[in-house]
């Protein structure tokens, strides 16, 4: 089973529009995954990811309902068939 990436809506005109996103080989890492996305979406990458790779503070990624700021970050593992959410943060008064 591929690993599946959820895009939110504030960041789906860089992935054509795509709610949901596939992504092949087998990733062990949210860092290895996001990698994979970005091949296949390289407009994402600037707005989920710092300059150094990291991810960006108002950005969330979850693997399943585990946030991994808290979970090991770009090492946390990524199973078959795990489904990664990212959250990107709206602000406003």
């Amino acid at each position: 089973m591929p690993v599946t990436f959820q895009i939110p809506p504030a960041l789906r005109g860089f992935s054509a529009g795509r709610e949901r996103v596939d992504i092949g080989g087998s990733p062990a890492t949210v860092g290895e995954a996001l990698e994979a996305l970005w091949v296949l979406l390289p407009g994402l990458r600037d707005r989920v990811v710092t300059e150094e790779g990291q991810i960006r503070s108002h950005v969330n990624v979850f693997v399943g309902d585990e946030n991994v700021r808290y979970t090991g970050g770009l090492a946390t593992p990524v199973s078959e068939g795990a489904e990664i959410l990212i959250f990107h943060a709206v602000s406003g008064g």
